[in-house]
């Protein structure tokens, strides 16, 4: 073989090597890229049947899907009580991976319309209020930490989010800061891991969500996944279809 082919078959050789080991280095790299923007949270998507003292008075669809770095939790909530008007509820949460919230928009449409967006910022919550017929209304609330768990009225699938936020390595009781939306109102919660629990026939891991007024059950599958929330005190359930 010639000198000149020589050194083709080399050239040759050479681009190949570079070409595999590129190909390779970009799947790697990929593949880390999606493990870091995975985090805490996996994909889901449901509906929930909401019951009162075993009627059921509405249902909830929502989604938690991977956006961009991070994540979006958003659901849709619509109630129809026995007495009183029907209500709907709509609400978007973007989240980063670790699970602190970048920003949160709800609208809840029932006598009035009203809406607020809440950006997030190293621990201090900035709510834009929008109420129907008034001028909106600005509050800054802050918390000792960027890991605020939102928990908004009448959006249950928030707590799908929640359970993935607990610790369940170190398990044992374990005390988070919370935002209620709706209410404005922060505070804190202790979630607890109570181990498997029996419902419907069914086997369930169980976390027990405790604050200052209520008690809340929390039923996951062997994924971590909602799958029933109880409130024993107000005769409320939540099950997934």
């Amino acid at each position: 073989m010639a000198e000149g082919d020589h050194l083709a078959v080399k050239f040759r050789t050479a681009i190949i090597t570079l070409t595999v080991g590129l190909a390779a280095y970009a799947a790697i790299t990929v593949a880390a890229q999606k493990k870091a923007a995975s985090g805490v949270f996996t994909q889901d998507k449901g509906k929930l049947n909401i019951k009162i003292d075993g009627q059921t008075v509405g249902h909830e669809e929502f989604e938690i899907v991977p956006s961009g770095g991070g994540w979006l939790a958003k659901g849709t909530s619509e109630f129809k009580p026995p007495e009183g008007a029907a209500s709907k509820v709509n609400g978007t949460l973007n989240l980063q991976s670790d699970g602190a919230p970048i920003s949160y928009d709800w609208n809840s449409q029932a006598d009035k319309n009203n809406g607020a967006h809440i950006d997030f910022d190293k621990g201090v919550a900035r709510i834009t209020l929008v109420v129907q017929g008034a001028r909106p209304f600005q509050q800054d609330l802050t918390f000792n930490t960027p890991l605020v768990v939102v928990l908004d009225n009448n959006l249950y699938h928030q707590y799908a989010v929640l359970a993935r936020l607990y610790d369940w390595t170190k398990r044992g009781p374990q005390s988070l800061p919370v935002l209620i939306p709706q209410d404005l109102t922060p505070g804190s919660i202790t979630v607890e891991s109570t181990g498997p629990t029996a419902a419907d026939g069914k086997t369930y891991e169980e976390l027990k969500v405790t604050t200052p007024d209520v008690e809340i059950h929390v039923l996951l599958d062997s994924n971590h996944r909602l799958m029933r929330l109880d409130v024993p005190a107000a005769k409320v359930s939540v099950v997934r279809e």
